[in-house]
């Protein structure tokens, strides 16, 4: 007779025997080919996977004259595998200069997960970076004594000076978020945070190498791994050479001490900017080493926010240099002729409102209304527009033609520059008003815009291009701070003519009205006898004191500079922007400032506004 228990007893017995034999196929299974650990120890056993930084590129400004450079840094690293209870803490805090409580929270960052997610313990992980020449030279005579601790050459980011700190930017260490970016960096590591530091950031880092060092049982370095066969050599990042010019920056700079405000220079026939200032400024240098967390800390709390570049980030109402823009649309749109004429009783005066102006001859036609910046001649010019039923069916109709007009010009949009950071500023569209004054709104509601008020704002680089523009007589190329990259061709958005909606024929009488404007009206002050400027003035009404704006180009038929002035509580435009607009386009015609511009860019340079005054 069968015995049944025996059977399943058998049975049993067989199941456990084949889940154990299962059960190590697995994990050998894993351990030899899905996991990597005794792999990594292994290898951690022979062989030392060491980076080579490469240098970053220089940058240099227009003229070849030296900007950022490299100096040499070294990073102290730590293989944990290597150190665990081998280290004598209180000697090596001693060589390095730190306390052991501080030792102790940097050993426990690098093991945190959460913080550096990469953390393998038989790798190289950052335990401190950027030591300096005369520290790595007291931690390198011991060394020997710290188990698991390595030096990693580096480099660190110099300045040849203070200028131009909003365009260049700095560089700090990678955060995880740029480490979830792109797979080239690693904890430690730096990239550029802001100005073309960030934009060209791919060109400026090069490529990492890498040298495979054999080691022995003891952990010594016996030489490289098969003479260096699989090492790979950095690649140096490739140098920019920027469209600044230095000088003309150094007078910018000059010319706005103690005052909020930006300057921005343009060539027009390249859109290369020449100049780019923003105040307050503050010296790069102060963001490199150690000191930079402090010191960046320290300038974000600054109330006048020294950390913004207003050039590209101040939003701000354009004043009169935006009729300008009106002119080129009524012309183009036949709203106008260059005959027409309008008068005006100290300002615009219709259905009981009133928009002001300062005295002057009137009535007065399109050339003599943009000489003498006459508020009411482009009040009636846009009140006109927006009734115009022959040509628009609607005032909805005609307010987004006028802003097709605005956005051809560069306006509303960001322009694209190459810098990070670019604001759009604001054009309102017949929607926006249609949204704010619940669809009932008309040509007097909004008559503010035709002067460069009410809802417009503008950058300063968009002020900029609108004269680069007006100085092309109608197209205008992207603006850009970077001229040429090594071993590259310039991206072609910066190399395409982008024209404006308003014809030829309409940039002429403008550019004629801007050159009378200089002979006998608001610019008088940038007049000269050696070369003939075109200027426009601008007043922004602010809650307190007045805005001081100017816009300018020379020469007029063979323009090599258009430029921007904004000078926030400046008062009337006549008083900082055309006098600073002047200098700078004779500086950078001319070359330097005769005696008699140096003595008044030296008064201009005394001269506070604002937070100026209160750092006295």
């Amino acid at each position: 007779m069968k015995d049944f228990n025996l059977e399943n007893r058998r049975l049993v017995i067989g199941g456990i025997a084949t889940a154990v034999v299962v059960v190590y196929i697995i994990r050998l299974f894993t351990l030899q080919l899905m996991s990597d650990d005794y792999k990594k120890n292994a290898d951690s056993n022979a062989f030392l996977k060491k980076i080579e930084y490469p240098s970053r590129g220089l940058i240099k400004d227009r003229h070849g004259k030296l900007m950022v450079y490299n100096e040499p840094a070294y990073d102290i690293m730590v293989v944990m595998n290597e150190e665990k209870g081998r280290l004598d803490t209180l000697e090596f805090c001693r060589a390095i200069g730190m306390t052991k409580e501080d030792f102790i929270r940097r050993m426990d960052n690098i093991k945190d997960r959460s913080k550096n997610p990469g953390y393998s313990r038989f790798t190289q992980q950052l335990f401190m970076s950027q030591i300096s020449d005369k520290e790595f030279s007291v931690f390198r005579e011991k060394m020997f004594r710290f188990p698991g601790f390595y030096v990693q050459k580096r480099s660190v980011r110099q300045y040849e000076t203070s200028l131009a700190a909003h365009v260049i930017g700095d560089v700090a260490e990678v955060s995880q978020g740029d480490i979830e970016d792109d797979d080239y960096y690693q904890a430690g590591d730096f990239i550029g945070k802001t100005g073309v530091e960030r934009s060209y950031e791919k060109q400026l880092r090069g490529v990492k190498g890498m040298q495979i060092l054999l080691r022995d049982a003891h952990g010594r370095i016996q030489g490289r791994y098969q003479e260096g066969k699989y090492d790979r050599r950095p690649v140096a990042g490739r140098d920019l050479t920027l469209g600044i010019d230095l000088k003309l920056q150094a007078l910018g700079e000059r010319l706005l001490e103690g005052k909020i405000g930006s300057i921005v220079a343009l060539e027009p026939s390249t859109g290369e900017v020449l100049c780019m200032v923003s105040s307050p400024s503050y010296d790069p240098r102060q963001l490199i080493g150690h000191q930079r967390g402090r010191n960046h800390a320290r300038l974000s709390r600054n109330v006048w926010k020294p950390l913004l570049n207003r050039a590209i980030m101040g939003q701000y109402p354009p004043g009169s240099t935006f009729k300008t823009s009106q002119a080129l649309t009524y012309l183009t749109e036949g709203i106008i002729t260059p005959q027409t004429q309008f008068a005006c009783h100290h300002g615009f005066y219709h259905r009981g409102l009133h928009v002001g102006c300062h005295g002057h001859s009137s009535p007065l036609s399109l050339v003599e209304a943009i000489s003498t910046s006459c508020n009411a001649y482009f009040c009636w010019g846009l009140y006109y527009m927006m009734g115009n039923r022959s040509r628009y069916k609607s005032t909805f109709e005609a307010m987004n033609v006028w802003r097709d007009y605005m956005v051809s010009m560069g306006f509303g949009y960001k322009l694209g520059i190459d810098l990070p950071g670019e604001k759009r500023g604001l054009i309102p569209n017949a929607t926006f008003y249609d949204k704010a004054y619940h669809g009932s709104w008309n040509g007097l509601t909004v008559i503010s815009i035709s002067i460069g008020q009410g809802e417009v704002n503008l950058t300063p680089l968009q002020i900029a291009n609108l004269c680069a523009t007006i100085a092309n007589r109608g197209y205008y190329y992207v603006p850009h701070v970077v001229r040429k990259v090594q071993g590259e061709h310039i991206d072609t958005l910066f190399t395409r003519r982008h024209y404006t909606k308003a014809n030829r024929r309409a940039y002429d009488y403008v550019v004629a009205g801007m050159r009378s404007s200089v002979i006998k009206g608001t610019c008088r002050a940038a007049n000269r006898a050696d070369y003939l400027v075109c200027g426009k003035t601008g007043t922004a009404q602010n809650r307190g004191q007045d805005h001081s704006v100017f816009m300018g180009f020379a020469p007029m038929d063979n323009p090599k500079i258009a430029i921007a002035v904004y000078v926030e509580n400046g008062g009337f435009g006549a008083d900082y922007g055309v006098p600073i607009g002047s200098l700078m386009m004779e500086q950078y015609i001319k070359g330097k400032l005769s005696e008699a511009s140096e003595k008044k860019a030296t008064d201009f340079q005394k001269r506070r506004i604002g937070y100026g005054k209160a750092n006295r």
